[in-house]
């Protein structure tokens, strides 16, 4: 059994950590309240981006979308791994790292086994993870630093720049989407090249409208498949953003709820110990007074 001095210093290191661990959790919630903040703005806008996308680029020529659209056989494959800089969020990453593995096993294990399969890390996890492997081809790991645009935008030119060059075949995405505070869905989502559009969406008194374009349409395609590419990979990065602080905020709650189960358990071992010693001095005060007595 542990002494009484053992079992009060693990009382004193387990509620500072639980301390800590509820301070974490309220940082956490409240970076979440901004991160969801901009990743439910950015839905709409790149939603209505991708269905203006598909709209203008039905009818249009076959080689509109430029060098972004070309199907090859795939041989090489860039998969863009999107982790957070920090740990203490529950399997956050590691789901990334398993939703890479599953994806390479069912579409890419020819490639993987032919060395073919490069990676670009944003996020310092994801960097840790593959740059022991050697297969890192970009790195970013600032961009969580300074969120921004223009900060992931380097990063899509980059990808962008190695599918066009003949580089890669095919450019994936693979992250956490945010669905609420307990909940992150992996996804693994097709970048380039861009995928045939959908039928364009129409109602009623606009099916038949004959719109104008200025320039061509097939000019204003051109110029809204890169943004629209860039805006594919930064709603990403946003969604991964809040799933993180909503999985570090669940993690910390419930490392703050074990903690103090562990509190409990620890207190009454105390005081069990405690009592069990305050007894054992009564018995051999007792037994010394019996020897006294009988001494006499």
């Amino acid at each position: 059994m542990a002494s009484l001095k053992e079992v009060r210093n693990r009382i004193v290191s387990v509620s500072s950590t639980q301390q800590i661990t509820k301070a974490m959790k309220m940082v956490a919630a409240a970076k979440l309240r901004r991160a969801q903040d901009n990743i439910m703005r950015m839905r709409p806008y790149a939603q209505r981006l991708n269905s203006i996308l598909a709209n203008l680029s039905q009818g249009a020529d076959a080689d509109v979308t430029g060098a972004y659209g070309v199907q090859r056989d795939v041989r090489r494959v860039l998969i863009i791994a999107i982790t957070s800089d920090r740990g203490l969020a529950g399997a956050f990453n590691s789901n990334v790292f398993k939703g890479v593995n599953q994806l390479i096993q069912e579409r890419y294990q020819a490639q993987a086994a032919a060395g073919n399969v490069s990676f670009m890390a944003i996020g310092r996890k994801a960097h840790d993870y593959y740059g022991r492997r050697g297969e890192l081809v970009g790195n970013y790991t600032q961009v969580f630093a300074q969120l921004s645009f223009d900060t992931v935008r380097v990063a899509a030119e980059q990808a962008m720049t190695g599918f066009a060059n003949g580089e890669y075949d095919q450019v994936v995405m693979v992250y956490n989407e945010f669905k609420n505070v307990a909940t992150q869905i992996i996804r693994a989502e097709q970048l380039l090249p861009i995928l045939p559009a959908e039928a364009p969406v129409t109602t009623g008194a606009t099916s038949n409208v004959d719109y104008i374009f200025e320039p061509s349409k097939e000019e204003i395609v051109r110029t809204l498949i890169p943004t629209s590419l860039k805006v594919q990979l930064y709603k990403a990065v946003l969604e991964s953003n809040a799933s993180e602080h909503g999985a570090r905020m669940t993690a910390m709650d419930k490392a703050t709820d074990n903690a103090g189960e562990l509190l409990k358990s620890l207190k009454l071992t105390y005081n069990r110990t405690r009592q069990a010693a305050i007894t054992t001095e009564i018995l051999e005060i007792v037994g010394g007074a019996e020897a006294l007595a009988a001494g006499r």
